[in-house]
Formats: C-alpha cells, sequence, structure tokens
C-alpha cells in the first residue's frame, strides 16, 4: 500500500471516530436537556457503553495503524472533557 493511500486511511479513520464522538455529545446533550438527570442509572449505562464503544473503536484503529495512539488518547480526553463541562452546566442548572 503507498504511503499517500495509507496517509488517506489514517485521515479518514480519524474523521470517522471524531464523527462518533461528536454523535455521542449530541446524544448526552439531548438526554441530558430532555430525557434524564446525569445521576440516573439510564443515563450512566448509555454514557458508559458510548464511550466504551468508542475507545474500543479507538484502540482498533491504532491497532491497524491508521491513527496514532496519542491521537486517540486525546480525542477520548476531548469527549470527556467536554461532557465532563456539559454535566458541571447540568448541575448548575438544578
Amino acid at each position: 500500500m503507498s504511503i499517500e493511500t495509507l496517509s488517506e486511511q489514517s485521515e479518514k479513520a480519524y474523521a470517522l471516530l471524531k464523527e462518533d464522538a461528536e454523535k455521542i455529545l449530541k446524544l448526552i446533550e439531548v438526554q441530558m436537556t430532555n430525557l434524564t438527570m446525569p445521576q440516573c442509572p439510564l443515563y450512566e449505562e448509555v454514557l458508559d457503553t458510548q464511550m466504551f464503544g468508542l475507545s474500543r473503536e479507538i484502540d482498533f484503529a491504532i491497532r491497524l495503524n491508521l491513527v496514532n495512539e496519542e491521537d486517540g488518547k486525546k480525542l477520548l480526553g476531548q469527549l470527556e472533557k467536554e461532557l465532563s463541562s456539559l454535566h458541571e452546566a447540568s448541575m448548575n442548572r438544578k
């Protein structure tokens, strides 16, 4: 496989992972706004399941050498930070 093709695939893999992270953030935003409280077991179940799934996707992409390990960890860390801010803002509204 050429370096150019590998680079394109790496960019596409990272873009897909980032898109999945954004979907999780939107899902949690909707859930917190409309459905449940952050301390609700359903909220925690959805959050844990989604974050676990994304972390497995990232691990898989890393193992395929499509995503650099540091970039994968950074993406997951950024999502965790955004979710924490969202949770904090939700708690302050109550």
